[in-house]
């Protein structure tokens, strides 16, 4: 069974890494943020996986934090005012008017 979940978290850090390829090549601010999305839930499903191969109930309880970062960093987008979630932006920095 540890074998099993060893490949299962193996892959999970694959599905890790193609999320991080999305996350640099994401041409909008909601493709950026359904990546960080995608590493919340990957990370908590990772630490989950840990946590029953090293029977370490300590890792569940981060994996629980990790959750509910990851619910109020989804809550907290979507609150945002449309101006600074431009489709256009290429970073949450060019939204915001410099003032020389």
């Amino acid at each position: 069974m540890s074998a099993v979940l060893a490949a299962f978290a193996v892959f999970l850090l694959l599905n890790l890494a193609a999320g991080m390829v999305r996350a640099y090549r994401g041409p909008t601010a909601s493709d950026r943020m359904s990546a960080a999305l995608l590493f919340g839930s990957t990370v908590v499903a990772i630490l989950l996986v840990l946590a029953e191969l090293d029977q370490a109930p300590a890792l569940r309880d981060v994996a629980l934090l990790f959750a509910m970062l990851a619910a109020i960093l989804s809550v907290a987008f979507v609150g945002m005012p449309s101006g600074t979630r431009d489709e256009d932006a290429e970073s949450p920095g060019d939204a915001i008017d410099e003032r020389d």
